[in-house]
């Protein structure tokens, strides 16, 4: 514990000291300040989470069936809450091919879950639920609460299974229309062959160190948004629009916050023109590297959220990306292309600790 608070205030004089050499008269430009942030950001840990105490055997099989005769459970909701609270070891959930319309929540008391369906576009889970949706308390559920599926417990794993929120794609500047698939608000928590489909704020990657292997995601508007650690590898992010959208919204707001989103070896196509991200926090953290990027996203690349403060502070950065959307030469100047040097800390596991908590395959 100690460590870890010198640490921070090692981080907070450093970083106030170099605000302050711009604010002077002293010789340093912009560009040097912003590669001593480059340095700065790639150095140290970029977690401080707990241990890693992940649990792969399983002691526990459950099947979800459309047919009653064929499966312990008709729903996934019912089979979750057969799950005792506080379980110490791993329970998969079978989810068999078919459409299950309902919402769903795994509780923060309730670790070691899988979900395993038969395929990403042959078990699907979906709502239609917006975050201006009246709900059961009189009041609009917001963002957070429009969840198709809510992931609140560590240690969450998901293969070949799909989630999707129906509402249809708002018209541009439409208010309250966030629609999200699934919302993961946890810590390790593993995503592999899976689809998540949606319009605006598809994918809220809220809290928490995520790993995202070959999954489709597909939005309009912010489609992979919040403020989680996590490392999306081999992923298609396809954006659906005829206006304009962004694919990223980070919201990391301190420099002391080691979280942040790493694209490697992805795929970005679609229709509209697209940042590849926004900056929702002030120190909005995303990087693409080996990444193709179709001629959907806008020359500039980025977008600073109406505050050109955030252009000091984010970190946004392209490592070796392909494709007519991938060009360095038009994108904004407060972005970098990245050296080796100054990519590696993004394109590996060792972004999200994986090695620690993640299964082999």
């Amino acid at each position: 514990m100690m460590f870890t608070v010198m640490l921070n205030l090692f981080f907070l004089i450093l970083f106030f000291k170099n605000t302050k050499s711009l604010e002077s008269n002293e010789l340093v430009t912009i560009e040097e300040e912003h590669q001593n942030w480059v340095k700065l950001v790639g150095s140290f840990n970029h977690s401080f989470f707990q241990k890693a105490d992940n649990k792969f055997e399983p002691c526990l099989a459950i099947k979800v069936h459309k047919n009653p005769n064929l499966g312990d459970f008709v729903s996934v909701q019912k089979a979750i809450n057969s799950i005792p609270l506080g379980n110490r070891c791993r329970a998969v959930i079978l989810v068999s091919k078919g459409i299950y319309r309902e919402k769903v929540n795994i509780p923060v008391n309730m670790a070691y879950v899988t979900l395993v369906g038969e395929g990403a576009d042959k078990t699907i889970i979906e709502w239609d639920d917006t975050a201006d949706r009246i709900g059961k308390d009189g009041k609009p559920l917001g963002t957070y609460a429009s969840a198709t599926v809510a992931v609140n417990s560590p240690y969450f794993i998901a293969k070949k299974i799909g989630f999707k929120n129906k509402a249809p794609s708002p018209p541009s500047g439409a208010e309250g229309k966030q629609a999200v698939a699934l919302r993961i608000t946890a810590d390790m928590a593993a995503f592999i062959h899976c689809n998540f489909i949606g319009a605006q704020d598809t994918l809220y990657d809220h809290i928490g160190r995520h790993y995202f292997k070959c999954c489709y995601i597909q939005g309009s508007v912010d489609f992979i948004f919040g403020n989680g650690l996590s490392y999306y590898d081999s992923c298609h992010l396809h954006a659906k629009t005829d206006s304009i959208g962004a694919l990223t919204a980070q919201k990391r707001e301190s420099p002391l916050e080691k979280t942040g989103f790493s694209f490697v070896n992805c795929k970005v196509t679609g229709s509209g023109v697209h940042y590849l991200g926004r900056a929702w926090g002030t120190f909005s953290r995303v990087v693409f590297a080996y990444t193709y990027m179709d001629k959907i996203i806008t020359s500039g690349g980025w977008c600073n959220w109406g505050d050109k403060n955030r252009e000091k502070t984010v970190f946004y950065g392209q490592y070796k990306c392909m494709g007519p959307g991938a060009d360095f030469e038009g994108r904004v100047s407060w972005s970098r292309e990245l050296t080796l040097q100054e990519a590696k800390p993004f394109i590996s596991l060792n972004f999200i600790d994986g090695y620690d908590w993640l299964p082999e395959s």
